[in-house]
Parts: C-alpha cells; sequence; structure tokens
C-alpha cells in the first residue's frame, strides 16, 4: 500500500488478491475475468482482477501458492499487457503494476520445479525481504502500543498500557505466526483485559 500511495499511481486502483485463498479452478476466472455463459455457474460478464486494477497496482499476495498453469498465464500477462477473459474473443490491453508477497523461499521453488523461474524473474525486479519478527524484537513493544490502541478505539475499550514483565514475555516468544500472530495476542488482550494494564 505505501509503495502504490507514494506513486504516480496513487489516485489509481489498488487491488488486492489472496492467491492462496481462492481454488485454482476459481483463480483464473479472478484474475483475468470471463464471459457470461462461458463454463457452467458464469451467469454474468465477471471484470478479473488485472482489468480493475488497469493503471494502477495489483497486489499478489501469497503468489507462491499459485499454480503451475495460472503462473504461465501471469507470466503472459506481465510480458505482453495483455489479459484474455475466459470466453472472450479478444484479449485486453492493460497497464497494471504487480507488488507479489510470500512467505515461501521462491528460489527453493523454482529448484523444486513448483514455481516457474521465468515468472520468479519477471517479479523479483526489486526484492524486499522482511526478516521473521523473532528476528527484530526491539520493533515489539512500538508494534504493540500502535495495535492495542487500534483494537480499544476499535472496540470501543479505555486505552490500555503493557507491563514491562508483559512486554518482556512477549519478546521472547519465538512468533511462529510473525506479526499475524502478534495482532491476535493484542487483540485478544486489548478485548479481554478489564485494568487499565496489561
Amino acid at each position: 500500500r505505501a509503495v502504490h500511495a507514494a506513486s504516480k499511481r496513487a489516485e489509481r486502483p489498488f487491488v488486492k488478491v489472496n492467491c492462496a485463498a481462492i481454488p485454482d479452478e476459481l483463480i483464473e476466472s479472478e484474475l483475468f475475468g470471463h464471459e457470461k455463459g462461458s463454463f457452467t455457474g458464469a451467469t454474468r460478464d465477471q471484470t478479473g482482477k488485472f482489468v480493475q486494477a488497469d493503471e494502477g497496482t495489483l497486489f499478489l499476495d501469497e503468489v507462491g501458492d499459485m499454480s503451475l498453469k495460472t503462473q504461465a498465464k501471469v507470466l503472459r500477462v506481465l510480458q505482453d499487457g495483455e489479459v484474455e477473459p475466459v470466453g472472450a474473443e479478444r484479449p485486453f490491453t492493460v497497464d497494471v503494476r504487480v507488488i507479489a508477497a510470500t512467505n515461501k523461499d521462491l528460489g527453493a521453488e523454482v529448484a523444486a520445479g513448483t514455481f516457474r523461474e521465468d515468472l520468479y524473474f519477471r517479479l523479483a525486479v526489486v526484492v524486499l525481504k522482511t526478516p521473521a519478527l523473532r528476528q527484530h524484537t526491539e520493533d515489539i513493544p512500538p508494534l504493540v502500543e500502535h495495535l492495542t490502541e487500534q483494537f480499544c478505539t476499535e472496540y470501543n475499550r479505555r486505552s490500555k498500557a503493557w507491563s514491562a514483565e508483559a512486554l518482556g514475555r512477549l519478546a521472547r516468544h519465538p512468533w511462529p505466526g510473525n506479526v499475524r500472530e502478534l495482532k491476535n495476542v493484542v487483540e485478544r488482550a486489548a478485548i479481554m483485559e478489564i485494568d487499565d494494564t496489561i
């Protein structure tokens, strides 16, 4: 979102797709769209995410979970700038910036044959590696403070502080679920703690 917001595309659409959450048989239609009647259940035209994001940014979350078949079609869009909806007679030209994220090591996935090497190099123009939360525990206190304030506002609770002992326990935890796990812990504490100090 920050890359999109700071770019010349900021006024154009920012479209997100969680590739892991969409079944393989539906992701092609979701990404590229489809024409009414192109398959059983296609009762209306559907605009795909690439077309929705035209002149803007398309965020492909968990891109490492995409099937090889879908990867080939995404590669074609990135190379040619054309999207062909399922059942369409002609492709659409699109101008989309693609940002992709994954929790997988795509280099290892390429070596294992589960991720296309050509797509990997097409996506890996600029790579930002985010270390696991356990590798930067100094960020836990400000994250906890920010999240606590956010959840207290969201759930209409009084502001809460965290004791030094509680923050110490959070810093020692290995956080296998990274920031999502921390967010869950903070949300639960903001809701359940009746005192002003957690």
